[in-house]
Parts: C-alpha cells; structure tokens; sequence
C-alpha cells in the first residue's frame, strides 16, 4: 500500500463514517428518550433514498400512500385514548397531525413530479413522507408500549422492521434505484478527488449536529427531550409529556435516517433492504458510544468507517464480519465492568 491508496481509504472511511455518525446520533436519541432499540432505522434510510429516487425520475412513490394510511390508523388510535376526555382543541390538532399533514404530502407527492420541480423540492418532499411515517409509527406501534419492558419495545422494533421492509418491497420491487447527485462540483487536493456529493455528506453532516446541539441546549423541546432521557418519571412530574418526546425523538430519527438515505443514494445502488445493513453499522457506533454518549458514538462512527474501507481493500469478503466484530470486545469490557445485579423476581 502506497500514500496515494492510504488517502484514498481514508477519504471513503470518513465519508461512510460520517453518514453511520448520522445514524448512531438517531439511534442513541431515540433510545435514551424512549428505550426503543430502533431497528426500523435502516427503513428510514431506505424510504428516504428510494423515495427521492422515485420522485426524480417523475413518479409518485408508495410511502406516501403508506403514511396517509399510518395517519388514519393513527387518528383512530388518538381518538380511542382521549375518548374519556374529548375536547376541541385535541380533537382539532389530532385531525391536522394524522389526516391533513399526510392528505396535503400526498396531495403534493401526486402533483408535482409532473412538473419537474428540481432537486430542492424532490428533497424536501422526500424528508416530509418520511418523517410522517417516523412520527405516525410511535403511535401506532410504541407509544401504547411506552411503559412496558426493554424487551417487549425490542420485539415490538423488530415487527416494524420487518413489516416496513415488506412495504418497501411492495412499493419499490427488488431492483435497485440510485437518485441524482446534489451538486456536480468536484475539487482536486494532490492526488484526491472530491465530487460535490462527497463534500454535501460532510457538511449535511456538521450542519445536522450543529442544528442537534442547538436544538438540545437552546430550545424548549429539545431541553423536554433531554430531562426525558434523563429521568421519565422525573419528566412527567415536573410537566412534560413523555409521548410528546417520543413523538419528537421519532419524529428526527426518520428525518435524519431519510437524510443519510439521500447522501448514500446518489453514490450506490440501495434496495428496498439495503438500509438495514447501512443501519446496523451505525448500531455499531451507537454501542461502542454505550448508547448514551453523543461524541463517543460519531467517534466511533468514523472508526467503523474508516475499518470497513480498510477492510475492504484488505478482505473484501469479510469486511462486514470484520466490522460488526468491533462491538465484543467492547460488550465484554462493559460487562466486565458492569456491576453485578440481582435478577429481579415475580
């Protein structure tokens, strides 16, 4: 290996390792503020890119028929839980959330591909399907579970994941789809190559950390989020609604798994299952962080990236092996220094 071929894996190593710092950040905010092991990451990841995808090349894609249906199913699930206490006021935010949000994303997803509305509006439509289906999937599949156990959350999160990835089977056959670059520019440092698509990854990456931690230190919300993933019932004492956290930490880990999914489309080829590979390599970086540490899990996201490009020139075939060995010897080191508890009895 010469210098040339060692920038190289390194710039492919931290270009990965930004998209999986994305994922591991939305992994580990959705499971400090609700508990959930969210394996439906990697749909997020899928419907995003192959929505946008779908959208650029003129046509009108499933998952925005999927989130007006999640949205009926879930007004009725609305409806039923404050059947006791009916007011206008809920009833009135309810029918804007769950039946006009998505009437009016679907009604857009139908009109504009026609019209060719340019890469900007394919995006942000793209981002709207799918934070719906983020924020209408807690209610439907999570928040009736919120008080329940780690565990029945964590079956609960595979049977989502297994039934979106049918969904997206249904919506966008097996073949695989790639979408158009967010910019054509390229930039040439010694014997490196930056296309725009490279450089709209790192900075879509420090913007959304940045915004994160502005959103987490300086706002209502994101203080509501934060006392949540601290203490739940110490949040609800004090006021604050733990389903409306939850709502909120769905609500950015679709957004930013459909984010990750637009950066990765225009490079590779995705399938309608190739987000759940993409997500649990981020799921590696969110353990090796201990799924509560911010810094640590993009750390550990730009190792995983930089072990898989390494791992790719070096054993092509097992390069995934290689990287998802990464998290034993950090499970053991974290079980060796656990303390020992008891197991509790009925």
């Amino acid at each position: 290996m010469n210098t040339t071929i060692l920038l190289f894996l390194l710039q492919d190593g931290i270009t990965n390792g930004a998209i999986y710092a994305l994922l591991g950040l939305a992994l580990v905010l959705v499971f400090a503020v609700t508990r959930v092991i969210l394996i439906p990451q990697g749909e997020f990841i899928t419907f995003g890119a192959l929505t946008y995808a779908t959208l650029s090349t003129g046509g009108s894609p499933g998952t925005a028929y999927l989130a007006m249906v999640m949205g009926v199913v879930a007004f009725a699930f609305e409806m039923f839980g404050i059947r006791k206490s009916l007011q206008a006021g809920k009833v009135v935010r309810a029918l804007l959330i769950y039946l006009v949000f998505p009437a009016i994303v679907l009604g857009l997803t139908m009109a504009l591909p026609a019209t060719k509305p340019g890469v900007a509006v394919n995006i942000a439509l793209s981002l709207l399907i799918v934070a719906a289906i983020g924020l209408f999937l807690y209610r439907i599949a999570f928040q009736p579970l919120a008080h329940t156990s780690v565990l029945v959350l964590l079956i609960a999160s595979v049977g989502t994941h297994l039934a979106l990835q049918g969904f997206g089977l249904v919506f966008f056959g097996a073949e695989g789809l790639r979408g158009p670059p967010l910019s054509d520019a390229a930039v040439t440092l010694g014997p490196l190559r930056f296309t725009g698509q490279s450089l709209a990854v790192y900075a879509i990456t420090i913007v959304v950390m940045i915004g994160l931690w502005l959103f987490f230190g300086y706002t209502r919300y994101g203080k509501a989020l934060r006392a949540t993933a601290v203490n739940r019932l110490g949040a609800r004492l004090v006021g604050i609604r733990t389903s409306l956290s939850g709502q909120l930490a769905f609500l950015l880990a679709s957004v930013i798994g459909a984010i990750s999914g637009i950066l990765i489309v225009p490079i590779t080829t995705l399938y309608y299952d190739t987000g759940f590979l993409i997500g649990l390599k981020g799921f590696v970086a969110a353990i090796i962080g201990g799924l509560i540490s911010y810094p640590l899990t993009a750390v550990a996201a730009i190792v995983v990236g930089v072990v898989e490009a390494f791992s790719s020139f070096y054993a092509s075939n097992y390069k995934e092996v290689i990287v998802f060995t990464l998290i034993l010897p950090v499970l053991v080191l974290r079980s060796l220094a656990a303390p020992a508890v008891e197991e509790e009895k009925d």
